[in-house]
């Protein structure tokens, strides 16, 4: 007798969730303070951060990225499917993850994937997203739709072919005679040794780096971190994109591509950490930055998402990935991306 199987599960919206980050002066301190609360950071170094911010005139880039993306897959899903409501929301500012998720329950959304704008696995990138979501669900109570986190996708084509599409770009720039030459250096956000110790971040980014690399036909690349916050005796991922940069000098490097693709969006690390302080510091070695895009809303990472959610839309199809690592599972095991040592100091400083 023939088995019939069982109807695909359905679905009512695509909830984007992100970080966040002020969109104006006045909101800058409220939302460093907000970030930390409870985490003992110094009142000087908040308001050292927010000078970064006013070096940008108090906003974030990044709210105004992920508008675009949503704006993008609206149209997606309504030239090409599913018929999916898309809704955005945020960990760490406006609009917060719990007003959405109380106005999804208002319109009536029952289930919800959702897409965390984090491809790497970590605790700050993956798990913590998904204590996040069920914290929100619980204070917006009974009714609260149910909320399914899609897969990372680090070594998906999409995510991937987009990056290359920002690095090329990138490396447009550097003049022809000299672009053979050059250097290219891959960036992520630092994350403490022992959050790294039980997730799979390190492994990943790697995987996606060389990917990226053979791409481009590459061979001299580095991965490198920035964005390190927390007490100087408290071990972070290496080498930092500056130390990069003094190693670089003495070997004579004279242009050099950087390329943030532990950033799906620009954030305020990037346009800070990459565009301000890892630039100053190349042009007093005499290196040429140039700083590739984030995939943002890149026609195929957009295309990516919506693939992320066919497959978890009519289940038994491709779940397409590259290099050697596999696709991520949409269920983390147990104890993966643990962290109990406190809390993860990567968002500490800026978004």
């Amino acid at each position: 007798m023939d088995t019939i199987p069982p109807p695909a599960p359905h679905y009512d919206a695509l909830l984007v969730l992100s970080f966040g980050g002020p969109e104006k002066a006045e909101d800058v301190m409220p939302f460093l303070e907000s970030v930390v609360r409870g985490r003992g950071v110094p009142r000087e170094r908040l308001e050292e951060v927010a000078t970064h911010y006013a070096h940008f005139g108090g906003k974030s880039p990044l709210n105004d990225c992920n508008r675009q993306l949503v704006a993008a897959l609206r149209q997606a899903f309504i030239t090409k499917g599913p018929e999916l409501k898309v809704y955005f929301g945020n960990r760490g500012w406006h609009p917060l993850l719990e007003d959405t998720v109380r106005q999804m329950r208002g319109d009536g959304i029952e289930r919800a994937l959702v897409f965390a704008t984090s491809a790497f696995g970590s605790y700050s990138g993956c798990r913590q997203y998904r204590e996040d979501l069920e914290r929100a669900r619980a204070a917006v109570g009974p009714g609260a739709p149910e909320l399914f986190k899609l897969r990372l996708f680090h070594n998906h084509p999409g995510f991937l072919e987009a990056q290359v599409a920002r690095v090329e770009q990138a490396l447009a720039r550097v003049p022809e005679e000299r672009r053979a030459s050059a250097r290219v250096a891959f960036t992520a956000h630092s994350i403490p040794f022992t959050m790294d110790a039980t997730s799979p971040y390190r492994e990943q980014l790697e995987e996606s780096c060389r990917l990226v690399a053979e791409a481009i036909g590459k061979r001299e690349w580095q991965l490198v971190f920035q964005s390190r916050s927390g007490p100087p005796e408290v071990p972070w991922l290496e080498p930092d994109v500056v130390d990069h940069l003094d190693a670089l000098t003495l070997i004579g490097v004279h242009d050099l591509v950087v390329v943030p693709i532990g950033f799906l969006a620009d954030h305020m690390e990037v346009v800070w950490d990459l565009d301000v302080e890892a630039k100053e510091r190349a042009a007093e070695h005499g290196i040429e930055l140039y700083r590739a895009g984030t995939v943002g809303a890149h026609p195929r990472f957009v295309e990516m998402v919506r693939e992320l959610v066919l497959e978890r839309v009519e289940p038994g199809g491709r779940r397409p990935s590259l290099g050697v690592l596999g696709p991520s599972p949409d269920e983390c095991a147990a104890g993966c991306c643990a962290y109990t040592r406190g809390r993860p100091a990567a968002h500490t400083a800026q978004e």
